[in-house]
C-alpha cells in the first residue's frame, strides 16, 4: 500500500498539495480555537458595578486628580488590568466586583471603549450597574459650578448645519434637525436610521439616585464663589447642589450664550418637552449608543445605567466676558467637580452594593 500511495502522490501532485493544505487548515483552526478558549475564562468575574470616567490628568494615584483618580484611591481599585480595545488600563477592587475605566474623551472614544468593555470575555456585566460620570459645562439658568446632575435623558446632536453668516437673518443659530428645514421647529419627524438623538435612561433609577443624594453637602471654593457671584441667574449663584438635569453630548466643544440656547431648545425638542438641558459634554451619547448595541447581546442591562455629570464651568460666559476668553480661561471648577462626582456617585454606589442580593434581583426605584 505504501508503493501505491507513492505512485498516486507522484502521479497527482495536485492531490498532494491539496492534502497539505487541508492539514494546514485543520492545524490553523485547532490553534485558533485553542487560543480563543485560552482568552475566554471559564468563570468571568461577576461584576456588580462599573465606574466610567473619560480622562485622567496624570497618574491614577498621588497627583492632581482628573475624573478617575479619586475613584481609584477612595474605592480601593488596587488591581490594574490590561484593556484591549481601550486607551487606559482597567482598575478593579480586590474582590473583583467593581471595575473602573477611563474611556478617552469625545464620542468616538466613548463608544469604542464601552463596546470593548462590554464584549470583554473576562467580565460578566449582565447585572452590573454602570455609573457614567464626568465633569461638564453647566447651564447657568439651571445650576452652579460644582453642582451634580442626575440625568433622565442623554441627547446627541446629529444635525444639519449652515454657517450663520450664510443663514437667513432671523435664524437664532445654524444647527437644525435632519428632518427639518430650519432651527427649532415645533416638532420633529421620524428619526432617520442614522440620527438617534434621544437616549432615555431608567427614570425611576435616576430618581432613586437623586433621592439618596439630594441633601448631600457638596464642597465649595472661595475663588469659585466669587466667580459665580457675577452671574445674574439665581441657580448660577448658589453653592453647589444636587439636581435632576439632562445631558447633551456633542463632538463640538462649544461655548456661549447662543449655543447654550441651542442646547436648551434641542433637549426640549428631542425629549418632547420632558427633558431639561443641564450639562454639556462630549461622551454620554457615545456611551449610550454602545450600551444600546450591547443590550440585545445580553452583555449589559441598560436599565442599570446611571449618568451623573458635575459642573467644572458654565456653558456661557459671565456678564462682561467674551465667549472665547471664557472658553479658554474660566475652567476653575475642575477640582470641585471631581470631588462632587465622587461624593455623589459613591453614595449611590455604596447603597447599591450594600445589599447586593436585593439590588442584583431588583433595580431600586422600579
Amino acid at each position: 500500500m505504501r508503493t501505491h500511495a507513492l505512485r498516486v502522490s507522484a502521479a497527482s501532485p495536485n492531490l498532494r498539495v491539496l492534502s497539505v493544505l487541508r492539514v494546514c487548515s485543520c492545524l490553523c483552526m485547532f490553534f485558533l480555537a485553542h487560543s480563543l478558549r485560552a482568552q475566554t475564562p471559564q468563570h468571568p468575574w461577576p461584576i456588580r458595578a462599573v465606574i466610567v470616567t473619560t480622562f485622567e490628568i496624570g497618574a491614577d494615584t498621588g497627583d492632581a486628580p482628573g475624573e478617575f483618580q479619586l475613584w481609584v484611591e477612595r474605592e480601593h481599585l488596587t488591581e490594574s488590568l490590561p484593556f484591549p480595545g481601550g486607551i487606559h488600563p482597567i482598575r478593579a477592587n480586590s474582590a473583583h466586583t467593581v471595575l473602573g475605566i477611563v474611556s478617552g474623551t469625545t464620542l468616538v472614544n466613548a463608544t469604542a471603549s464601552m463596546m470593548a468593555l462590554g464584549l470583554d470575555p473576562r467580565f460578566d456585566l449582565s447585572h452590573a450597574y454602570i455609573l457614567i460620570n464626568g465633569i461638564a459645562g453647566v447651564d447657568p439658568q439651571i445650576a452652579s459650578i460644582g453642582s451634580a446632575a442626575w440625568a433622565s435623558y442623554v441627547l446627541n446632536d446629529v444635525s444639519r448645519f449652515i454657517d450663520p453668516r450664510e443663514a437667513p437673518a432671523d435664524w437664532p443659530y445654524g444647527f437644525f434637525p435632519v428632518t427639518a428645514k430650519a432651527p427649532n421647529p415645533p416638532s420633529i419627524g421620524p428619526a432617520p436610521w442614522f440620527a438617534s438623538n434621544l437616549h432615555p435612561l431608567n427614570a425611576q433609577l435616576a430618581a432613586w439616585a437623586f433621592a439618596q443624594t439630594k441633601d448631600l453637602p457638596l464642597g465649595d471654593d472661595p475663588q469659585v464663589a466669587a466667580f459665580r457671584a457675577a452671574f445674574t441667574d439665581a441657580p448660577a449663584r448658589r453653592p453647589p447642589f444636587v439636581l435632576m438635569g439632562d445631558s447633551f453630548a456633542s463632538d463640538f466643544f462649544w461655548h456661549g450664550r447662543i449655543m447654550t440656547q441651542f442646547a436648551r431648545d434641542w433637549v426640549r425638542l428631542y425629549s418632547g418637552g420632558k427633558g431639561t438641558f443641564a450639562m454639556t459634554n462630549m461622551e454620554d451619547s457615545g456611551f449610550l449608543t454602545a450600551i444600546e448595541r450591547l443590550a440585545p447581546m445580553h452583555r449589559v442591562d441598560p436599565a442599570r445605567v446611571l449618568v451623573l455629570r458635575t459642573a467644572s464651568n458654565f456653558s456661557e460666559p459671565r456678564p462682561g466676558d467674551s465667549p472665547i476668553d471664557a472658553l479658554n480661561d474660566h475652567h476653575i471648577g475642575t477640582r470641585l467637580a471631581v470631588e462632587s462626582a465622587w461624593l455623589v456617585g459613591s453614595t449611590v454606589l455604596h447603597k447599591l452594593l450594600a445589599d447586593w442580593p436585593a439590588t442584583y434581583a431588583h433595580i431600586p426605584g422600579n
